[in-house]
């Protein structure tokens, strides 16, 4: 079990070197406007080929009153 545990940091060690070398963010989340901003183009196309505007809008709807807005 100490070898897994040993193993598993040495990896997440790795991978934060790896982030800061990239020039990215070592741990955290995406800010939420990013996470918008790379979904939107997204949901523009998938609604203008399969013509769900309507679904969308329902959607966008069910969620803002989910969140409380």
């Amino acid at each position: 079990m100490a070898e897994t545990t040993a193993r598993t940091d040495l990896r997440a060690q790795g991978r934060r070197v790896a982030a800061v070398l990239d020039g990215r963010r070592a741990a955290g989340t995406r800010h939420p406007l990013i996470a918008v901003a790379m979904v939107l183009p997204l949901v523009f196309l998938l609604a203008v080929v399969f013509g769900g505007w309507q679904a969308v809008i329902t959607q966008a709807s069910s969620v803002a009153g989910m969140l409380g807005r």
